[in-house]
């Protein structure tokens, strides 16, 4: 059974980069376009990994990663915070939020799939 990434990203461009590349390599990928849809489909689909952008309309990333760890079943799906803002504390706030990487858009592809190799191959398929 693939594993499922469920990408919660506004920017229409990375998720067309992301569905091919991650479909490409035998991922089952799962959109959605902002937090509060991105919640249900957590909720919804048990993910294996998510990618998380953190500048999105209405609720941001950094909230979404809160509210995801306070559901017991999600709590423990790994979180890589996607963004193209990087100044400031945004790396060492997600950090903080309990992110388990964050790689600045446009990502480096060959990383970000090490990453998500690296996340999904130590976590059981929450799918089964």
């Amino acid at each position: 059974m693939p594993k499922k990434v469920l990408v919660i990203d506004d920017n229409v461009d990375i998720t067309r980069a992301l569905t091919v590349r991650l479909r490409a390599t035998g991922y089952e990928l799962i959109l959605a376009p902002d937090g509060a849809t991105g919640l249900e489909t957590a909720r919804v689909e048990r993910p294996d990994v998510i990618l998380l952008d953190i500048r999105m309309p209405g609720i941001d990333g950094f909230e979404v990663n809160r509210r995801l760890k306070a559901i017991p079943e999600l709590a423990e799906v790994p979180v890589i915070f996607l963004s193209a803002h990087t100044q400031g504390t945004v790396r060492q706030k997600a950090w903080a939020a309990g992110g388990e990487c964050f790689l600045r858009k446009p990502y480096d592809a060959g990383q970000l799939m090490a990453v998500i190799e690296a996340v999904t191959g130590r976590t059981k398929s929450r799918s089964t």
